[in-house]
């Protein structure tokens, strides 16, 4: 009963006062199925993306957090190629920082700053994430081409959200395996950070 008044109240909120470059819906008209979109922030390689992301809401909610991951590939160091996203408010003490008093705008404000911001300290993506400390240029150019190539607005502006989401639900895996491929290949050398607790 809490999870479902306070997801009513979420949503509506949501979507009445989205917060500033995020777009948010109930997928299939579903509580605990929900979509979002994020903008690229300006001066930023996502910049002119539009970023699509699932929202699952887990039966303990707000006790737990909800489950997101981006939909749309995402050249990020933080943002594996199965779209899970290493954010220290998306897990549980003692390894993460989520509280009951969040919310999902929060966590999706949270996220689009993480698109602004990179932490490359705390990687998903190792090479990218090497990438990013040691070689931006090549950061920026490679994160702005699959900005062009994944997110690009002209793309989707013939599309609606939902024939988009369904897009990109639908193709993601093949995509995955082929355009994730990565220029550095060593990251089974290297390793990945174990983030992600799910």
């Amino acid at each position: 009963m809490q999870r479902t008044s306070r997801l009513k109240r979420e949503l509506h909120l949501l979507t009445t006062e989205p917060p500033p470059g995020i777009m948010f819906w109930q997928n299939k008209n579903r509580m605990d199925d929900l979509r979002a979109q994020i903008l690229g922030g300006t001066n930023t390689p996502y910049d002119k993306g539009v970023f699509n992301l699932e929202v699952v809401v887990p039966e303990r909610y707000p006790f737990e957090p909800p489950k997101i991951r981006f939909l749309t590939p995402i050249y990020h160091p933080n943002i594996d190629s199965a779209g899970r996203i290493c954010l220290d408010v998306l897990r549980l003490p003692p390894k993460g920082a989520w509280r009951p008093s969040l919310n999902i705008s929060t966590l999706l404000t949270s996220i689009q700053l993480l698109m602004s911001e990179p932490n490359p300290d705390d990687p998903l993506m190792a090479d990218i994430s090497s990438e990013y400390k040691y070689n931006k240029e090549v950061f920026i150019r490679n994160a702005k081409q699959w900005t062009e190539k994944h997110a690009s607005q002209q793309k989707r502006a013939s599309k609606t959200p939902d024939e988009e989401v369904t897009q990109s639900e639908a193709s993601t895996p093949k995509e995955s395996a082929i355009s994730q491929k990565r220029k550095a290949n060593d990251i089974s050398k290297k390793g990945k950070k174990p983030c992600l607790d799910s």
